[in-house]
């Protein structure tokens, strides 16, 4: 693998460089120690952490069309650990140490950005909230200002505070959070992951999960079947279809969550900012789009497209908040399957067939998710024990009771 580095960029611009592929496409081979699928963020710096913590090379990803062509590349980009609960807190804020180290370790610009979040508060109830949630996070060493007026104003002139239909009473800034490159962080664990020895493999579908007395013995694909020691899935949206290929009943559902860029503009928006009053989010792209989302569209669907009624809603909060968004084109909207679990809260575990690991129901957090997903599902499969972060994240929590109900909406999927 040829390494980046300004003494490279400037060797290539003096004496010229052949282009040279990021990875490699590879052919599936009839077995490997370990099968991802799912050729996203999450697949592939599982399959990156199964080379380089635990030494599995004999390692495949299969990827039904392009890598970073599903939930990966049709996102808003935020990462952040601002966090209630205790486990959600420490498994996000280790997230958010592996981004920030991340363009080392992968020797990628993936564009890390930590410009901050800042959340609008609105009501004496949400701002004692915010004070519950920022000294939780201080607690356990996550950052967490509490803002008053002024100093929000200051932050972001934009926001309509003098005539808003929601007046705005301060906001929680955590300035560790931000954004990153969505596609840069997919090409950047692909590179990484191939230069391990990984196979990459692009345009093959898996089409069923063969079960042999018990134990996952291989996928059977749209280019043949490939039997694997191991295989996890990484899927998103799709994860009950695929788990259900062998013979095991997920507790997901699956919604699109909608996202939209505008046209380009100055730079205005700084930060990461969310609407306190209704559920919309912005940030400005370094091309100068706005880039901002909102809830799910309410009934189950595997597709890539939302409803109108869902847009009205999104584009009417963030112009309560950001008036001069009105003024603004949206160039293009997209839509993910996301798996929404009971609780909002992911499932890293084994399955109840053995050798068929689960990675599924991140529902709105799975790209800030991404590097720690990877870690601990690697952890998982290589050494069949879960990772201390990723424990309270089993799929018997249910059938327990040790749900972990973030936003406290009860055992409501499309509530999460």
């Amino acid at each position: 693998m040829k390494r980046y580095s300004l003494f490279a960029l400037a060797r290539d611009a003096l004496f010229g460089a052949a282009p040279t592929p990021a990875w490699r496409d590879a052919a599936p081979r009839s077995s490997y120690d370990a099968i991802v699928v799912g050729g996203g963020g999450h697949g592939l710096a599982t399959a990156y952490y199964l080379a380089r913590e635990h030494g599995l090379r004999d390692v495949a990803v299969l990827e039904k069309s392009h890598v970073g062509s599903g939930n990966a590349g049709r996102n808003t980009t935020i990462i952040r650990s601002n966090y209630l609960l205790p486990e959600n807190i420490d498994f996000y804020d280790f997230s958010m140490k592996l981004w920030e180290r991340m363009e080392r370790d992968l020797n990628f610009n993936t564009m890390v950005s930590q410009r901050g979040v800042l959340e609008l508060f609105h009501s004496d109830g949400q701002r004692d909230a915010f004070v519950r949630r920022g000294n939780a996070m201080r607690m356990r060493g996550v950052d967490a200002e509490l803002l008053d007026v002024a100093a929000t104003r200051r932050l972001a002139p934009y926001v309509d505070f003098d005539n808003a239909r929601f007046p705005v009473l301060g906001a929680m800034l955590h300035r560790r959070g931000g954004t990153a490159r969505h596609d840069a962080v997919v090409w950047g664990h692909a590179r990484a992951a191939d230069a391990l020895g990984v196979d990459i493999v692009q345009n093959c579908e898996v089409t069923g999960i063969r079960v042999e007395r018990g134990r996952a013995a291989g996928v059977e694909t749209t280019r043949g079947f490939v039997r694997a020691k191991r295989i996890g899935l990484a899927v998103a949206g799709h994860s009950s279809r695929l788990a259900a290929m062998a013979g095991v009943r997920l507790p997901v559902e699956s919604h699109v969550l909608q996202a939209f860029v505008t046209e380009g503009l100055k730079p205005l928006v700084h930060h990461v900012v969310m609407f306190g009053a209704g559920h919309f989010y912005v940030s400005q792209s370094d091309k100068g789009g706005l880039v901002f989302g909102g809830g799910i569209d309410g009934y189950n669907s595997y597709a890539r497209r939302g409803n109108l009624p869902v847009v009205e809603d999104v584009c009417e909060a963030g112009v309560a908040m950001m008036p001069a968004l009105s003024r603004l084109r949206v160039l293009r909207h997209w839509g993910g399957a996301q798996d929404m679990t009971m609780d909002g809260s992911p499932i890293i575990d084994f399955s109840p067939v053995e050798g068929l690991f689960l990675n599924c129901g991140w529902g709105y957090t799975g790209f800030k998710a991404t590097p720690a997903s990877g870690f601990c599902f690697a952890h998982l499969m290589a050494r069949g024990e879960p990772h201390p972060l990723a424990a309270p994240f089993r799929l018997d929590r249910f059938a327990a009771g040790r749900v972990l109900d973030e936003e406290g909406r009860g055992a409501r999927a499309n509530l999460q």
